[in-house]
């Protein structure tokens, strides 16, 4: 059975995404295709990657604007038939519904809180904190608008969970094998903290793509979550 990962395909080119797309896909339920790869290459991209595989795209576009301009950009990347569609809570309710209504095989989900922020970014945009007082107070506005899914720190896992119940996909970024470099990214854990706290499907990009071998740090880490999860049965 395929992990829940969502390797981050963010390749320089477009041939780099489809073999490090075929190569992980017997080990992960998903690969993500984000922004610069898509406004690099467009649709073709997402049809690329998905290729002859089975897995399912998660297109982490981050919309927000306009309700209706959300509208129009959601329902034409719908015809790409993307398992998962980012949007920004902070958009507000009739954004994301907008999002909700125009797409409905795929799955949006409402990023919460950047996992590059820490509670001091947070402060300087104006946002109340902590971070996770400010993803739980998204989590529930996106999640009451139609959100079927949200993107969140692993640190925020928990709280989330508790605040909008079993059905709701928990998508978390952020995560980092042990001993792996924490980049950009402010609040982070490792695989199995982040699937023990709760999250759903997690993203994992750099400790993956950046390796000598993509396919096989992609069934590493996925044995380590099998025997993680055999553990705490």
């Amino acid at each position: 059975m395929a992990a829940p990962i969502a390797v981050a395909i963010d390749a320089p080119e477009i041939e780099a995404a489809a073999r490090w797309a075929s190569a992980v896909a017997p080990h992960v339920s998903t690969v993500k295709v984000g922004l610069e790869l898509y406004l690099r290459y467009g649709p073709e991209v997402v049809t690329t990657v998905r290729g002859a595989n089975k897995v399912s795209v998660f297109l982490d576009l981050k919309l927000h604007d306009i309700p209706d301009t959300v509208e129009r950009a959601t329902r034409n990347v719908a015809r790409l038939r993307p398992s998962y569609l980012t949007v920004h809570a902070a958009g507000g309710r009739d954004m994301i519904a907008a999002a909700v209504d125009a797409a409905p095989e795929t799955r949006i989900a409402a990023v919460t809180v950047l996992t590059s922020l820490d509670d001091a970014a947070l402060e300087e945009v104006g946002v109340r904190g902590p971070a996770e007082d400010a993803a739980r107070r998204l989590a529930a506005l996106a999640v009451d608008a139609g959100a079927q899914a949200l993107v969140c720190s692993p640190r925020e896992v928990a709280a989330l969970r508790a605040e909008v119940g079993p059905d709701i996909t928990l998508i978390t970024p952020g995560v980092r094998p042990a001993g792996s470099d924490q980049g950009d990214q402010a609040r982070v854990a490792t695989p199995e903290a982040a699937l023990a706290a709760g999250a759903d499907l997690l993203v994992i990009g750099r400790p993956i793509t950046r390796a000598p071998d993509p396919g096989a740090a992609a069934a590493s880490i996925a044995a380590a979550l099998r025997r993680s999860e055999t553990a705490s049965a």
